[in-house]
């Protein structure tokens, strides 16, 4: 029989709080983290709103010259994981430290020490380069740090999905400990990418919105009128354990992780399947590992970014997995609050299902003001609502057509 997945504890840091309990209430109160871009002079962009973190000073944490090595997308990840550890209950020592490791993935990575330390190779010259740049940079950074700062000695890695590397890598720490490799993994996703070029070419794509008038509206997932998505950044970390661990060891058991899929749509370097295939299938592929039927679903916490053809190709894609029941599951997108956090996305969403599932309490979609005759689910408009909820499914997609879905689950002595 597999192994038993519980999720022990919880870490975020997002545009509209610093923690989880602050967070989920922001949430479910409907606040937006959205507003004027000020990392940078966006006067001559075309979007100048983004949803910024607020109130971080990684200082706190590291002291000044750390954080000053740390990219902000290793700062999130860390902080995070002191946060899931602490309510964890998690004491981590000589004795097992080998069998507790981390997958935190980036959808981009360290991109603020790079494009820093270019500016200062065009203007200064090599000499002046930090020595630090590349192990700063590179996707598997944040990871690493986690692991030096915990002292966590198991397996190791960074997922790269795009925007599905929250999902995935919570996804893939499961499998780590089924397959025996570890007991405990700190599994989630962090981004940071508030930077010219960046925000540049994504408004070349004509990804974001340009509603720079209200930034706070301009998040409107599944909304007829929507845009594009608002930028956002932060970061996700859950400390997930195979049950008879965090049983032996007392710890507090907040959901359970029953499904997981992924799969790639092999359609276009950046566009989803319009007929939502491949996300199609990954959602199947969560329902059979867990064992459940389209009617045991009792929410979709979804991928939602604002742009028309991910909001389309999504719905289709619930419209073919669960047929006519479709019209019976709330459907919302906290990126209406949050912004796209890319890479860290997928791993605040799956906080936020646990968060649901404990306080019986779906967040909103919010700035929904006009349906879609394309997006026509019930995507639990603009007002958090009380709901009975057992297994909620979380979706995320990503460019190059990743494709990945958690279905998280009540924890029950007996199983599902």
């Amino acid at each position: 029989m597999a192994k038993r997945i519980v999720i022990t504890g919880l870490g975020c840091i997002c545009p509209v709080g610093n923690d989880v309990p602050t967070t989920w209430q922001s949430l479910i109160a409907g606040k937006s983290g959205a507003g004027p871009i000020t990392r940078y002079d966006a006067s001559e962009f075309k979007t100048k709103i983004a949803a910024e973190v607020k109130d971080f000073d990684g200082n706190d944490i590291f002291g000044y010259r750390e954080a000053r090595r740390l990219d902000p997308y290793a700062q999130y990840a860390i902080a995070c994981s002191l946060e899931a550890q602490e309510e964890a209950g998690l004491e981590i020592n000589d004795q097992n430290r080998t069998k507790i490791g981390a997958v935190i993935g980036t959808g981009i990575g360290g991109m603020t020490v790079l494009f820093r330390e270019l500016k200062v190779f065009d203007e200064k010259g090599p000499r002046w380069v930090s020595p630090f740049m590349v192990p700063m940079m590179i996707a598997d950074s944040a990871g690493s740090l986690v692991a030096i700062r915990l002292g966590i000695r198991g397996p190791n890695m960074a997922v790269v999905t795009a925007c599905a590397t929250g999902t995935n890598a919570i996804g893939e720490a499961s499998e780590i400990i089924r397959r025996d490799q570890a007991d405990v993994m700190f599994a989630g996703g962090s981004d940071s990418v508030f930077l010219p070029v960046a925000m540049a070419s994504l408004s070349r794509m004509t990804a974001l919105s340009k509603r720079n008038d209200e930034p706070e509206r301009a998040s409107r997932p599944f909304d007829l009128n929507r845009d594009g998505f608002v930028m956002g950044e932060g970061a996700g970390v859950m400390v997930i354990e195979s049950l008879e661990h965090a049983q032996e060891r007392g710890a507090p058991i907040l959901a359970e992780i029953t499904g997981y899929g992924s799969t790639n749509d092999a359609f276009h370097i950046s566009a989803p399947a319009e007929n939502g295939s491949g996300a199609a299938e990954c959602m199947q592929q969560a329902l059979d590992r867990a064992s459940l039927d389209v009617t045991d679903i009792d929410y979709i916490n979804a991928h939602g970014t604002s742009t028309l053809l991910n909001d389309k190709s999504e719905t289709a894609a619930i419209k073919t997995v669960f047929g006519e029941h479709a019209y019976n599951i709330p459907v919302s997108s906290i990126k209406s609050m949050t912004g796209h956090m890319l890479g860290a996305a997928g791993a605040l969403e799956a906080i936020v299902c646990v968060k649901a599932l404990q306080d019986s309490l779906l967040p909103p979609t919010i700035n929904y003001e006009t349906p879609d005759p394309e997006c026509d689910l019930d995507y639990v408009p603009n007002t958090a609502r009380p709901a009975q909820v057992k297994h909620i499914m979380s979706n995320s997609f990503g460019f190059g057509g990743h494709n990945a879905t958690i279905i998280i689950s009540q924890y029950a002595e007996s199983g599902i």
